[in-house]
């Protein structure tokens, strides 16, 4: 059962931050009031916050998912592979101070949180145009350090995705639900996987949170079946993050 996350506010400037999603600028507005009710979110499903202010020195800073990644034995701040992002883990190392073992990811790697998927016990690591195989290779280290396994899903020639959880998420039970390009992913094929089609590839980066599932609103063939698996799913408002190609589980550290 995860019980803490930790988040981050939007900063004013949130419409300066890395995009190639060319679906216009986010409204700051908007984007902070779908920030509070994601937040809320995550308490409903039974998690107590750390709400971490705004940080105009990095606009994507919200997306605070790719500064660490977290587990039950200890926890890895990452180095982005963006490099104007790169400063965004001093603030996150300070705040996991908590972790008795704390473990970093050293140049030359990179490694964004987002192409960290874990599904029980094992973690699949994307290598991605923002991790590179040193950064993969380091953060297979600390896992089987703390005897986690893990292996690697190479998604460089996978169109249209930024981050390998942007598309694919685990839901538990076995299942994933992924894009059609990851449908065939040989890493996959013991797994139930549900995939989204064409129209609804954004959706594929849902989060399982204790017993909900948080789903971007506005896929309602992803939630229809997700129902249909006996899932009980939270819908929420995601177009001004989606307009900085971030998702779901971009804005929030769980565990």
């Amino acid at each position: 059962m995860l019980s803490r996350a930790v988040v981050l506010s939007p900063s004013a400037n949130f419409s300066k931050g890395l995009t190639s999603a060319m679906l216009g600028a986010p409204v700051y507005a908007q984007a902070l009031k779908q920030h509070e009710a994601y937040c809320a979110a995550l308490e409903e499903c039974g998690l107590q916050l750390l709400r971490l202010e705004a940080d105009e020195r990095y606009p994507d800073s919200t997306f605070i998912e790719d500064a660490a990644v977290i587990t039950k034995r200890g926890a890895i701040v990452t180095r982005p592979g963006a490099p104007s992002r790169i400063g965004e883990v001093v603030r996150v190392r300070k705040e996991l101070a908590q972790f008795s073992t704390l473990s970093s990811i050293h140049h030359p790697g990179t490694l964004d949180g987002g192409d960290v998927c874990e599904v029980e016990n094992h973690f699949f690591i994307g290598i991605s145009a923002r991790t590179n195989e040193s950064g993969a290779k380091q953060l297979a280290e600390a896992l089987a350090s703390w005897g986690y396994p893990s292996s690697f899903v190479d998604i460089r020639d996978v169109k249209g995705i930024l981050h390998l959880k942007s598309g694919l998420g685990y839901l538990g039970d076995n299942r994933l639900v992924v894009i059609d390009s990851l449908s065939n992913c040989e890493e996959f094929r013991t797994y139930d996987l549900s995939v989204v089609n064409w129209q609804e590839e954004y959706a594929a980066n849902c989060v399982r949170v204790n017993e909900r599932v948080l789903v971007a609103a506005g896929y309602p063939r992803l939630e229809k079946r997700l129902g249909e698996l006996g899932y009980q799913t939270i819908a929420l408002e995601m177009t001004e993050f989606q307009k900085m190609g971030g998702g779901l589980s971009c804005l929030s550290l769980r565990y």
